[in-house]
């Protein structure tokens, strides 16, 4: 048994086109489709979402001091662990 793949976007509800099958006239076939889940469309987010998300100041209790000598420190420290 052959199997084909072919991959393609819904252009109208309920209807599927193919077009060039390599198989002849008489030849017995069996389709199976299978859908992908649809993407949920995410909005983005409001700078009162945004807030009330805990994101926007999470870090604010952290001593971290000067921000390019920590992550400078976090670099050499992350380099080290690959020896």
């Amino acid at each position: 048994m052959e199997a084909i793949i072919i991959k393609e976007k819904m252009k109208k509800d309920g209807e599927i086109q193919l077009i060039g099958l390599p198989f002849k006239k008489g030849q017995v076939v069996e389709m199976i489709v299978i859908s992908e889940p649809l993407k949920r469309q995410s909005r983005p987010s409001t700078a009162r979402q945004l807030l009330a998300s805990g994101l926007v100041g999470m870090w604010k209790n952290h001593a971290i001091g000067d921000s390019s000598l920590y992550a400078r420190a976090l670099r050499e420290k992350a380099q080290k662990r690959g020896i």
